[in-house]
């Protein structure tokens, strides 16, 4: 929330950015371009740095970097050191925006996905909604760089809030359990992520450029998501022109309208929660084997889309001094409702649209390529509404939006025979003999990737005598299990620990720890291995 809160805040101060440093309009909103440009980079490494030194590791380096670029921001004399505090700001804020996904994948079950999610994608659009709110007022009563001062006080809060706060990466968590009890590291299969250099460049780079061109299903989610990131950023230079421009709004008023825009926001996430809780379980009822096609995911994108289309055709037509100031405001809530539906549903369909490496790169492709595009359009957006007018400018976008309408029916309809036959599904269920031999010599933990379910495999849990089978059958996973205690534990001597163990600890974070024994079936041939993990596996 943070993050988003610092991109936006900063606008509320243009004007006065613009009047002390003695640059023009343009120049001045690089420094809200720049920061979601350093955004941008950090799907790119966060997933390293998470794998290396744990996600309460990268929390609690990440926000005291940020801030002192926040601080360096706001002390800034010159427009260039502004905004290249600015960009790093965005750059070491990032990581903490990228990592909370998979902290609550870390504890919540994958049924939940779209429920947390929408959690998450709310308090990010809330974020960014209260920054002019709050920027506004800020700005009125000091002046620009107290909308830095304010943004460095809510990092500062969030940081104290997570001193303390425990390690939920399971990779990490056995690590420094062994380092603690004074054993050998754990045998760990290779990390998703990569574990030389090269790999890790294959894996956040490489592979995500390859997708955006051959892979349907990330062109089309990249495609519509970016094209919505960068109109709704370009609304925190937009909205204030117009309304202030059309309506003589103050800086204050300006802010109070982005209520429309946190209230919009809300109803998103309350609208995806309630599809997601009412129907995901009568359809998982009417399934023979208990699993729900992933695409029920998309169903919030499929009626999001059509607010996102409807929304810039209003305020593009509305938005003029014969029309009351409420009717663009009221659509741009429409609008954030509809964009948050799409984003909050494309991204958990990523989530387990491929095994982990497949994953981690689809989402690396949708996240920096949609922050790039969000980096743009706001240093252009103003030259559009000067010249094609406003309404032109934003029936533009309509229109575009409209020719993207059927991008979830489409992966409705075809997108499980479109990742059934996509190169790195595949590629994930292929391992070596010996790579699978080192599994079954008493592997403590098997955790693919930073963006995978976590899967435990150890010695002791195999007592429990439990048994997960999973496979892919055309593009739906199916998903058996038997029930055991997730509350007992074994020390490494082979002793139950009981309620208090490390899976005790755990179940406090969630009542169903996702920790299971996984059998793999090694068939005839043994490069072959039967058998995906929803959200992550081979």
């Amino acid at each position: 929330m943070f993050s988003a809160f610092g991109a936006t805040c900063y606008t509320a101060g243009i004007s006065e950015v613009i009047t002390d440093f003695n640059v023009s309009y343009t120049s001045a909103i690089l420094g809200l371009s720049l920061y979601l440009f350093g955004i941008a980079f950090a799907p790119i490494m966060t997933p390293h740095l998470s794998e290396a030194f744990g996600r309460s590791t990268v929390y609690l380096v990440s926000l005291p970097v940020f801030g002192l670029f926040i601080l360096g921001a706001g002390y800034s004399q010159t427009p260039a050191s502004l905004f290249i505090c600015r960009f790093f700001a965005g750059m070491t804020g990032g990581p903490c925006l990228v990592l909370i996904e998979g902290t609550f994948a870390d504890v919540w079950s994958a049924d939940a996905t779209n429920t947390y999610y929408a959690v998450l994608s709310m308090s990010s659009f809330v974020g960014a909604g209260c920054g002019p709110l709050i920027g506004g007022f800020v700005f009125a009563s000091t002046n620009w760089r107290w909308t830095q001062y304010v943004t460095l006080m809510l990092a500062l809060a969030a940081f104290l809030f997570g001193v303390g706060m425990p390690e939920t990466y399971p990779r990490q968590v056995l690590k420094r359990k062994h380092k603690k009890h004074g054993l050998a590291p754990p045998k760990l299969a290779p990390a998703g992520s990569g574990t030389t250099i090269r790999d890790a460049l294959q894996v956040t780079f490489l592979t995500p450029i390859e997708m955006l061109f051959i892979e349907p299903v990330v062109m089309l989610v990249t495609l519509y998501l970016g094209f919505n990131f960068a109109v709704i950023f370009s609304f925190f230079i937009s909205v204030p022109a117009v309304l202030q421009g059309v309506y003589s709004f103050t800086i204050q008023q300006v802010g109070l309208a982005f209520i429309a825009a946190i209230t919009g926001s809300i109803l998103a996430s309350t609208t995806q929660i309630i599809i997601d809780r009412l129907h995901f379980p009568r359809l998982q009822k009417k399934s023979q084997d208990g699993m729900v096609d992933l695409e029920y995911r998309l169903w919030p994108a499929m009626i999001g889309g059509f607010g996102i289309t409807a929304s810039l055709f209003w305020i593009g037509w509305t938005a003029k001094p014969s029309v009351s100031w409420a009717s663009p405001v009221i659509g741009t809530l429409l609008y954030v409702w509809g964009n948050q539906s799409v984003l909050s549903s494309l991204i958990p369909y990523i989530f387990d649209a491929y095994p982990p490496m497949g994953t981690l790169s689809a989402l690396t492709a949708a996240a920096s390529v949609r922050l790039a595009l969000a980096a743009f359009l706001p240093l252009v957006i103003l030259q559009m509404f000067t010249g094609l007018t406003g309404a032109w400018a934003l029936s533009l976008f309509g229109f575009l939006s409209a020719a993207m309408l059927p991008i979830p029916w489409v992966l409705y309809k075809w997108g499980a025979q479109l990742r059934a036959r996509s190169k790195h599904s595949h590629d994930g269920m292929k391992m070596s003999h010996s790579a699978m031999g080192q599994m079954r010599d008493s592997v403590d933990v098997h955790m693919m990737g930073d963006t995978s379910e976590n899967i435990f495999r150890t010695e002791q849990e195999r007592r429990l005598n439990s048994l997960v089978t999973l496979r892919m059958e055309e593009g739906r996973i199916v998903h058996h299990e038997e029930e055991w205690d997730h509350e007992e534990e074994w020390d490494h001597e082979g002793n139950r620990t009981g309620e208090d163990g490390f899976l005790g600890r755990m179940g406090e974070w969630r009542k169903k720890v996702d920790a299971k024994v996984v059998e793999k079936m090694v068939p005839s041939d043994p490069d072959k291995v039967y058998g995906e993990r929803e959200r992550g596996g081979w």
